[in-house]
């Protein structure tokens, strides 16, 4: 697979990478332990070096099942993980004091079994801890080697930019796909404009893009699908033209709909790199072969036209999860 450069900051990753929380935290029970071994090992062997987790994704367990996985090829991959909850537990809200910082960052380099981490996010911006400090306890971890880079998720502008002034942020995570494409109107230039690169989370919108949810689909009780707007039954339906372009826009292509919405996101900057989940060893060959697919800017100018006239129907989060991004 081919390689990006994370904006200014050095850091080169697989064109995608593998989001690791849907393994063990999110989208119902968790995967088991040696199958969900096998399918990190697998994205390894099929050319992915970027993997992303966080202590909040179980909490705790998917850090560890990413350093038993990686362990024995730990200098080929870059890992990605976070801080920013309280006892990494996100409905306590968020904690980003610098000794908290500082013990996440302990607590998971044992977890991960390496020596640092590759780049250390901020999972949410903490109003109570001035960005300044919190930025300032990450270039400490750098300058220790407990850390190579400084990244964030879901910031807004004004925090991005207060957090750049005191140690460069290499990356930013936030959503965004076909399905989601707010980061263009300001984060996108901003990201330009510093030389910070992009890390898309959940790039086929939660399953959505990919034709295999429906009106009719239920999902486990425990999946945090439930509780989103965007994925009540009448916005399901609703949404289901979106789709239908997307399915119609692959088969002129003689891709699927996932690769199309995984090329169309590689597309739109060079220091873009995609870290779709996935627990199922098929699909996560059919999300790597959208690295292969090539949209030229004819086939960028017919996404844009088809898509033009579809209006996603229903938000992306519910109101209290809501109120934690952007910040």
């Amino acid at each position: 697979m081919q390689k990006r450069i994370l904006g200014k900051s050095g850091l080169e990753v697989s064109a995608l990478g593998l989001g690791c929380m849907g393994l063990s935290y999110g989208y119902g029970p968790a995967t088991e332990r040696q199958a969900a071994i096998a399918l990190i090992r697998s994205a390894f062997e099929q050319g992915v070096t970027f993997f992303d987790t966080a202590e909040a994704y179980g909490p705790f367990t998917n850090e560890e099942l990413l350093g038993e996985a990686l362990e024995p090829m730990r200098h080929q991959v870059v890992i990605a993980t976070k801080f920013g909850f309280r006892e990494g537990v996100v409905s306590q809200g968020q904690d980003s004091r610098p000794e908290r910082i500082r013990a996440v960052a302990e607590a998971a380099l044992k977890r991960l079994r390496t020596d640092h981490i590759d780049l250390f996010y901020q999972h949410r911006v903490d109003t109570d801890v001035p960005m300044e400090d919190v930025a300032g306890a990450v270039k400490e971890l750098i300058r220790q080697g407990k850390v190579k880079h400084f990244g964030m998720s879901e910031a807004g502008a004004q925090s991005i930019r207060r957090a750049h002034a005191v140690q460069p942020v290499a990356a930013l995570q936030s959503e965004y796909s076909l399905w989601w494409r707010e980061p263009e109107t300001e984060i996108l230039p901003l990201l330009e404009e510093l030389g910070i690169g992009f890390v898309p989370f959940s790039p086929l919108g939660k399953g959505f893009l990919t034709g295999a949810i429906n009106p009719s689909t239920s999902f486990d009780a425990t999946d945090f699908r439930n509780s989103v707007p965007r994925f009540s039954e009448a916005n399901r339906k609703a949404n289901q033209g979106l789709v239908g372009v997307l399915g119609k826009i692959a088969a002129d292509k003689r891709a699927t709909a996932a690769r199309i919405a995984l090329a169309w996101l590689l597309a739109q900057k060079p220091w873009i790199a995609p870290i779709p989940g996935t627990t199922k060893l098929h699909r996560l060959a059919e999300n790597i072969g959208g690295a292969s697919v090539e949209l030229s800017a004819d086939d960028l100018r017919a996404i844009e036209t088809a898509l033009s006239g579809i209006t996603v129907q229903g938000d992306r989060y519910p109101a209290h999860l809501q109120a934690r991004v952007g910040r």
